[in-house]
């Protein structure tokens, strides 16, 4: 093997932003992911990146955020809880 290789990638799932739209709770955690059917359960951390669109105030805690996702939840009325 060469270079390298991250130990978390399997533990992390990626969730796009449409995804948590249609999701019909406004808090938002892991434990809501794994639920709503949109992270496998065996995760343990989640990153939400920014594809599509959000119309909805919603609150995050516990998940990461890249920045254009952070801006379009925060320019819709919601909040990020680190």
């Amino acid at each position: 093997k060469r270079g390298f290789v991250s130990l978390t990638k399997a533990n992390t799932a990626h969730v796009r932003l449409y995804e948590l739209a249609a999701v019909g709770v406004d808090e938002i955690d892991l434990l809501v992911l794994k639920q709503a059917g949109l992270v496998s359960s065996a995760v343990k951390a989640a990153k939400v990146y920014l594809a599509g669109e959000i119309d909805r105030a919603i609150k995050l805690s516990g998940i990461a955020v890249t920045k254009g996702a952070r801006a379009a939840i925060e320019a819709a009325g919601g909040t990020i809880a680190d």
